[in-house]
């Protein structure tokens, strides 16, 4: 399943960030703010309209997305251990 796709306030697993090509620097910056194999993730809130962007909770920390952006992570449900 895709972040993108992931129902508002259901908890998941960051399983990977998918390259969209050879050196990606948004899939970087993905792995950098946190986005790593093992993390729990959250969407908070879609905006209204399109639900673009997607307020999202990775530890403590909550990041705006873009629906397209949030594509890249692969996610899986369930609770970090």
């Amino acid at each position: 399943m895709r972040l993108s796709d992931l129902p508002k306030g259901t908890a998941a697993v960051v399983d990977r960030v998918d390259d969209a090509h050879a050196n990606d620097p948004i899939a970087q910056r993905l792995r950098d703010l946190g986005f790593v194999d093992g993390e729990a993730v959250r969407v908070v809130a879609c905006a209204p309209l399109g639900a673009d962007p997607l307020l999202v909770q990775i530890g403590f920390t909550r990041f705006a997305l873009r629906r397209a952006e949030a594509a890249r992570v692969a996610v899986r449900s369930g609770v970090a251990a």
